[in-house]
């Protein structure tokens, strides 16, 4: 029975830590109104880092030209592709004229480093308002240079853009990627709302050259492959120079891993660079996922024994009661409501998906970006 009453007090703190996280922190994202944007229509550029992308780049790079925006650039980095990416991309410059291709040769240095390549683009970029995506990466609207630059300002230098992906019907794997893809999104564009902003995603990101310039660019973390995006703003990002944009003309849209092998190494990247945040955000990130677990494993238990069972059934409905609401508002903002349907099931499965990676990345590290 003492052990028992352990579980259950100890049951009651992490539903309290899940109800704060989800209703107050989450919240703060979730229950927002759109901020007030600026008028003024800065002249952008917009940077695509690409390798070995030829096919994507044909495919969604008039998606980018076809903008409705007075100035704006693009940017073309070719990273040493093996493929056709180089002759795709002048193929378009003969036609466009707001084109310019940057050709990144390998050097012993910086040997398959993608933010050597990004480096070289944005020293080569016309205009100080730089726009990011992926080669993969398509805009939902013709609005999206004018969404994103609209939340730059004298103090706003940086702005955390959302990147969806694909729907893909019947499909567990795209509703988990989607899921995860989701839950993301609310911790970083709520704790960019609370003033500690901590990632982006190079699918859809903004932020200033002088800003990249004056922070000596990614050279704290050149040697690590991954975090051109999340480790370059959780470095330079604060509550005064960071905002979040969010309106549907603002989204990008990806082509998603049709295989959890593929999807695992991709997340097994991105997962590695999460050990070199800030201290405060890899606290409050891991308590999140700690209490996750907790409140699974301790409410099984729990219910399984019977202890006290109407108060830990009332715990569980409050618990799912504030996610469910938190999740689903922000499932809303960013048309991923179909996830919502499926939420306990999904979290479970991104609960072990995640653990799994963890270990994985202990026994060996990911040293790729394509």
């Amino acid at each position: 029975m003492l052990i028992l009453e352990v579980l259950f007090y100890s049951f009651v703190i992490v539903v309290v830590i899940q109800v704060l996280y989800y209703g107050v922190l989450f919240g703060s994202f979730a229950f927002s109104k759109s901020e007030n944007t600026s008028s003024t229509l800065y002249p952008i550029s917009v940077i695509i880092c690409a390798k070995n992308e030829a096919e994507n780049i044909a495919k969604f790079l008039p998606s980018i030209l076809e903008q409705d925006y007075p100035t704006f650039e693009v940017v073309l980095i070719n990273d040493s592709s093996q493929d056709d990416t180089l002759e795709v991309f002048e193929a378009f410059a003969l036609k466009h004229s707001n084109i310019k291709i940057v050709d990144v040769k390998n050097i012993e240095a910086f040997w398959g480093n993608k933010k050597y390549a990004l480096s070289l683009g944005i020293k080569a970029a016309k205009h100080n308002n730089l726009l990011f995506t992926d080669a993969d990466c398509q805009p939902l609207s013709n609005q999206w240079i004018k969404q994103m630059s609209s939340y730059f300002s004298e103090d706003n230098s940086i702005v955390l853009g959302y990147g969806a992906y694909n729907k893909i019907k019947n499909s567990l794997l795209n509703m988990l990627i989607r899921f995860e893809t989701l839950l993301t999104a609310t911790q970083y564009f709520s704790l960019a709302k609370v003033g500690l902003p901590y990632m982006g995603v190079g699918r859809n990101l903004a932020y200033h050259r002088d800003q990249f310039f004056k922070s000596n660019g990614f050279i704290k973390h050149m040697k690590i492959r991954s975090g051109d995006d999340d480790l370059f703003i959780n470095e330079v990002a604060s509550a005064k120079n960071t905002t979040i944009c969010y309106s549907k003309d603002s989204f990008t849209t990806s082509i998603p891993k049709t295989t959890f092998k593929d999807w695992f190494k991709q997340k097994r990247r991105h997962v590695s660079t999460a050990k070199h945040y800030k201290f405060k955000h890899k606290f409050l990130l891991s308590t999140f996922y700690i209490t996750q677990v907790l409140f699974w494993l301790v409410g099984i238990t729990l219910a399984i024994s019977t202890y006290l069972w109407p108060f830990v059934l009332g715990l569980i409905v409050i618990r799912f009661a504030i996610q469910f609401l938190s999740l689903g508002f922000s499932a809303k903002k960013l048309n991923e409501l179909d996830t919502i349907l499926l939420l306990p099931i999904l979290e479970i499965f991104l609960i072990v998906f995640q653990f799994s990676i963890f270990i994985t990345n202990q026994i060996s590290k990911p040293n790729y970006w394509k």
